[in-house]
């Protein structure tokens, strides 16, 4: 019988990861140990059943550690033959920074925020990390004695008992807090927050935009425009990269068009509400809700959207733009939306700008603005070298 990620495994993984974190900032030698461990976990081949994927066969530092793990489509393969996952892989770069689940005021609303996954069903790295260890469809681990015992014969088990004590695998439960605790510090290390773009080194006076990739910054900001900023948060006055994320760590119904390279028939991908408690009445209003991802490295980070709908990031941007006004590019016979059951149309934001226009009706933005906006976007990348 597989392995089953249990409410008391997640607890202790949340309580657990705590007190390592407290633990690890009193003391640099451990958490370099844990950082180590992390690190050599993330990139074992090993670790899934059978072996041959690792965390980052699905999230490629090539690729801003996004990936398909060579399934050439829009979700990852998974360990089995046959196999594939259900979204697209979203990058682990800069997540470190998100908060834990909970809600917070937009447009004087209250709207979810926070959280690990496209659907925020995670509320720390660690058990974010726990998840795609025993899915059927990713790794694939039946249970986790035999996953520890893996971890214990590997060149991470030294750095995990200099971390975590030299007990760390005497019981499977333990040893599966401490692994995913690993990967959680390495997730939480340098390597996945550099901000070493061009769009930081402008913001530190070491660098210039051209004058394409200041009209992209304008159109990106400007409300009447493309209005990105108002999910994809940043602060063009901040001389401190962290404070332009280019999230704002909430949840947004877009109405993405279906991905029938994914899809299942008769099936809709429900996002955050199906992620909440079964039976609560109330979180069916968030249905067809995602993850506002950050902006940074988007360039490298192809297909776009929980579904991997768009191929290039230029079809990306013209979706935002002209969603409304041209649906027929979009959507089969213009029927909006077909990605939702028809009774959840209601919850796709049509309010916004640049949504609240209407077929016949000008986008915000024309081919060149568009081709602006890509222009910043790429300025993003981290690697930046004058």
């Amino acid at each position: 019988m597989r392995f089953a990620v249990t409410l008391s495994i997640v607890a202790l993984i949340a309580g657990a990861s705590v007190a390592f974190a407290a633990a690890m900032a009193a003391d640099p030698q451990r958490e370099r140990a844990a950082v180590e461990a992390g690190r050599l976990l993330f990139f074992d081949t090993r670790l899934s059943e059978p072996p041959g994927t690792s965390c980052a066969s699905c999230h490629d530092p090539g690729r801003a550690f996004t990936g398909d793990n060579g399934s050439g489509r829009a979700a990852p393969r998974g360990s089995r033959p046959g196999t594939i996952g259900t979204r697209n892989a979203p990058t682990v770069m800069y997540l470190a920074s998100s908060p834990g689940p909970g809600f917070s005021e937009k447009n004087g609303k209250g709207v979810p925020s926070g959280g690990f996954f496209w659907d925020g069903r995670a509320a720390t790295l660690a058990e974010q990390a726990l998840g795609p260890l025993f899915a059927a469809h990713e790794m694939n681990n039946r249970d986790a004695a035999s996953l520890v015992a893996r971890v214990a014969a590997s060149e991470a088990a030294l750095w995990l008992r200099q971390a975590y004590g030299d007990d760390v695998f005497s019981e499977p439960g333990p040893a599966l807090v401490a692994i995913t605790s690993a990967l959680a510090a390495f997730e939480q290390s340098p390597t996945f927050s550099p901000f070493s773009s061009k769009f930081d080194a402008v913001l530190r006076g070491k660098a210039r935009f051209t004058p394409q990739e200041e009209r992209g910054l304008s159109l990106f900001t400007i409300a009447q425009k493309g209005n990105c900023a108002a999910c994809h948060a940043l602060n063009p006055d901040s001389r401190d990269p962290r404070d332009s994320l280019f999230t704002d760590f909430g949840f947004h119904a877009l109405g993405v068009p279906r991905n029938n390279d994914i899809a299942r028939a008769g099936e809709f991908d429900l996002g955050y509400c199906a992620a909440q408690v079964a039976g609560d009445p109330s979180s069916r209003r968030w249905c067809g809700w995602f993850k506002t991802p950050t902006l940074r490295n988007v360039a490298l980070t192809a297909p776009y959207m929980h579904n991997g709908r768009f191929a290039t990031l230029r079809e990306a941007v013209a979706f935002y733009a002209t969603r409304d006004t041209h649906p027929e590019r979009w959507y089969p016979n213009g029927a909006k939306f077909d990605d939702l059951p028809p009774t959840l149309h209601g919850n796709v934001d049509v309010e916004m700008r640049p949504y609240h226009r209407r077929p016949g009706q000008r986008p915000a933005l024309n081919d060149e603005e568009i081709d602006d906006i890509v222009a910043f976007l790429h300025s993003l990348t981290d690697g930046y070298a004058p």
